[in-house]
């Protein structure tokens, strides 16, 4: 046991501080405590742990192997260049948010047990959801509050999976799920909750179909705060997979699809941040077939993928965000031509799409490789194939598309200033280590949790050939097809996702309930509570008076049914006649529900019989 205090806790405790602290001494305190954090984080020695007591177990607050390391560094880096970046916010709301947000996600990659985990999982999710809630605007609201449902179902489910698999384990250890037949499906041998945890942990992950709440709150967050929701949740999830999952075949076809179909919904979108968001969706898809293949080779490149992304696509969510800080435009048809007045910003884009389309000498090339060659390896050659042509949509869509439209293409006529400084250094951190790893890969290499074969290292002779026939082919095929206007125009539209069935449903669905079925739900109450009740004691008082007076009524109707008035006035004077009798009666001792009951038929029956045959 070390007596460092455990990372996790020196972020989201220092972010209590955090209100109390202005200009200057706040923005120095902001960029000390990821650094502290780190510092702490290095205090500690593989396998060293902190424990603590609480719901009846022995709680792991810290588990640091090779896996939790990776992930915990390049959170790390990701919270200081974010709030590096959002330094000229004066919004304490948004800082204390991403502090306990970036906290939070570092406590889930540290966790030892399950419940840990939750904990934190959850400390995400609302946490985020401020980010959104900052920008405060109607459409943001809502966005925050669809995104906040949906990772609170992720978060029931696997509340609900923990419970169900300590039941049938024991166990809260977090560990490996996989069942001995690799498939998920398997629940003789892992039980219903593991299937829970599975699915919860894909929702966040972005799996298809459920991937839509990205693509809604993400864009609809700050321009600072979309740089750190581009950072933890999604590579939370994938953590989540690798710890519990690897191996599971399932993950392999779902990764797949997740690299494949945001291709062809980030060609046609025109917000510049919905872009990016389907942009990593995909490339978390590459993350989940290498949880899925589960070979050393796979699981290291998943961390190394993992490490990469959140550099390249926080970058480039940062010079997103200084475009829209500069000129409040989200969409590409009211951009274009920014390079004039915005150049830096235009290099830092340059950089991270570079990055993302894994050119040689930036940092996706050393890594997305990785994952390929594994599956390759696996004899899972349908699903290389199908990562080739998505490595092919990234530099359509992130590489080419989104430097293309925003900084030149057409002269929007916009002449915005350049980026704050703080944000140009931001942006100037991450574009120098896209660059660096991209150059010096065992930077990040001798920190994967398994080392990498010769075989697999990035610059061979073979691999970057094959990687330059790749981009050169993928720059031609833009290139004739705007030549030719084949490639989909940037429209002033809106793209339909899979979120349109709750997003138009759930209205509907609530009106239904608020009203009909709460009616109905009100009719029944007060028909059990109130209006039975009310009856059986009338007939208990006396039993034969009130079926006299019943069958009155019935006759009565049935006279007014036919308009014979002569009938009406006799069944009208007998009624009168009754209800005088029925009220007049020496009230006897109340009857017991079900002699009530009994009589009140009994006599129905017999006087409706005599009327009748009278």
């Amino acid at each position: 046991m070390t007596g460092s205090l455990p990372p996790p806790l020196v972020v989201i405790l220092g972010a209590l501080l955090v209100p109390f602290l202005k200009g200057r001494v706040r923005s120095a305190y902001l960029l000390a405590l990821p650094a502290v954090s780190f510092a702490f984080l290095l205090g500690f020695e593989k396998g060293v742990s902190w424990h603590g007591y609480a719901f009846g177990h022995e709680l792991t607050l810290m588990r640091v192997d090779q896996l939790s390391l990776v992930f915990s560094y390049i959170f790390h880096i990701a919270l200081f260049v974010g709030l590096l970046f959002a330094l000229h916010v004066r919004d304490t709301t948004q800082h204390v948010a991403a502090l306990i947000y970036g906290g939070s996600a570092l406590g889930a990659v540290l966790a030892g047990d399950l419940i840990v985990f939750w904990l934190c999982w959850e400390a995400m999710a609302v946490s985020s959801t401020f980010l959104v809630l900052a920008r405060r605007q109607p459409g943001a609201n809502g966005a925050a509050m669809r995104s906040l449902m949906v990772q609170l179902v992720s978060g029931l489910l696997v509340l609900i999976g923990i419970a169900l698999h300590v039941h049938h384990t024991g166990s809260i250890a977090f560990d490996s799920m996989t069942p001995e037949s690799g498939s998920i499906f398997d629940l003789e041998w892992t039980g219903a909750g593991t299937l829970l945890i599975f699915l919860g942990l894909g929702i966040k992950c972005g799996w298809p179909l459920l991937h839509n709440w990205i693509c809604d709150g993400y864009p609809a967050a700050t321009a600072t705060g979309t740089v750190f929701l581009s950072a933890f949740t999604t590579k939370t999830a994938v953590y989540a997979l690798a710890r519990g999952f690897p191996g599971t075949e399932e993950l392999i076809w779902i990764g797949t699809g997740m690299a494949v179909f945001p291709i062809f919904f980030a060609v046609i979108e025109n917000d510049v941040r919905r872009v990016l968001c389907y942009s990593m969706i995909n490339q978390v898809g590459f993350m989940v077939v290498g949880v899925g293949i589960g070979t050393p080779l796979a699981i290291s490149g998943t961390a190394a993928h993992a490490f990469c992304h959140i550099l390249y696509k926080a970058l480039l969510f940062m010079t997103a965000g200084a475009v829209i800080y500069r000129t409040g435009r989200t969409k590409c048809t009211d951009l274009g031509g920014l390079h004039r007045t915005m150049p830096w910003t235009t290099a830092f884009c340059v950089v991270g799409a570079a990055s993302i389309s894994a050119f040689p000498l930036f940092s996706g090339f050393i890594a997305k490789s990785l994952i390929m060659i594994a599956a390759a390896e696996a004899g899972q050659h349908v699903v290389w194939l199908l990562l080739l042509f998505a490595a092919a949509g990234v530099f359509h869509h992130a590489g080419i598309k989104i430097p293309f439209f925003v900084f030149f293409s057409h002269d929007s006529g916009l002449r915005p200033k350049e980026a704050p400084k703080n944000m140009l250094f931001a942006m100037g951190l991450g574009a120098a280590a896209c660059i660096g790893l991209g150059a010096f890969p065992e930077l990040l290499y001798r920190h994967l949790p398994y080392a990498i074969p010769e075989h697999a290292m990035p610059y061979t002779t073979s691999h970057v050939i094959q990687q330059f026939q790749l981009l050169v082919w993928s720059a031609l095929a833009f290139c004739t097809l705007m030549l030719t206007g084949l490639y989909p125009p940037e429209l002033r539209s809106v793209n339909l996702d899979s979120d349109v069935w709750y997003r138009r449903g759930a209205p509907a669905f609530v009106r239904f309930v608020g009203g009909p079925l709460m009616a109905g739900f009100g009719w029944l109450s007060h028909t059990v509570h109130v209006t039975v009740p009310r009856g059986l004691r009338y007939f208990a008082k006396n039993p034969a008076g009130a079926m006299k007076l019943a069958v009155d009524r019935f006759l009565l109707g049935w006279a007014g049914m036919f308009r014979s008035m002569g009938a009406i006035d006799r069944a009208q004077h007998r009624l009168v006649k009754d209800q005088r009798r029925y009220e007049d009666a020496r009230p006897g001792a109340v009857w017991p529900i079900g002699t009530t009951v009994l009589y009140s038929v009994i006599a129905f029956l017999v006087f409706l019989l005599v009327y009748l045959i009278r």
